[in-house]
């Protein structure tokens, strides 16, 4: 047990300064990349708003708990729904921003391998959800 403990905290100091960065660049993100900047960026066309809702919320990363939040503030700004569900998507499963910490820590195909797989279902799933939604409602 000791051997693994001091395996980690081995690891833990090696990633210690990426993580410092990752951290310190979504506080970044998070000051700069405001509701309204983001409604600015969407139109009413359902697959450019859903590709834009991909790319800023692989940019802007957060928690999901967050995510919802600001995706109210989309909708209640006129952010079509698949610009909004898009976003809230991407925000928990990609990450631009800690792309380098993931590839050091699991390996650079992993990492592109599951980013790559997580933009395509995304984007799918997005369009699913939209489609389901207005099914149903």
């Amino acid at each position: 047990m000791p051997d693994a403990l001091y395996k980690s905290f081995k690891t833990l100091l090696k990633i210690l300064p990426m993580l410092l960065g990752v951290i310190g660049i979504v506080g970044i993100f998070k000051v700069f990349i405001t509701p309204d900047l983001l409604a600015s960026l969407f139109t009413k066309n359902p697959f450019y708003d859903t590709f834009i809702g991909l790319f800023a919320g692989a940019i802007a990363v957060g928690q999901a708990i967050i995510s919802y939040i600001v995706g109210g503030e989309l909708l209640s700004s006129g952010v079509s729904m698949y610009g909004v569900t898009a976003f809230i998507l991407a925000w928990v499963t990609l990450g631009i921003v800690q792309l380098p910490l993931e590839a050091s820590v699991l390996g650079i195909r992993f990492t592109i391998l599951r980013n790559i797989l997580a933009f395509v279902f995304t984007f799918l799933i997005t369009i699913a959800t939209v489609w389901t939604l207005e099914l149903l409602g």
